[in-house]
């Protein structure tokens, strides 16, 4: 299943971008207030997918702790399981 915080960017950028057509558009907006509406972007799923995006990019990021990185392993094993 798609993410839907990516899917709701994704409608956005749809929304501004100014090559897409006006009919592309209003379907984009039509689905982005669909998803608003049905608390879709507030799901649990929703948060968990956003934490999980967090920890990987601190798992990739130099910058973090060796500690930091460790409990963010710990995380996503915790999400996975």
């Amino acid at each position: 299943m798609a993410n839907p915080g990516n899917v709701a960017r994704g409608l956005k950028a749809a929304i501004s971008n100014p090559n897409v057509s006006v009919d592309a558009k209003e379907r984009a907006a039509e689905r982005l207030d669909s998803m608003q509406d049905s608390g879709e972007l507030e799901s649990r799923e929703a948060h968990e997918a956003n934490v999980a995006i967090g920890h990987k990019a601190a798992l990739s990021n130099p910058n973090v702790s060796d500690e930091a990185k460790e409990h963010s392993s710990q995380v996503l094993e915790d999400l996975t399981s």
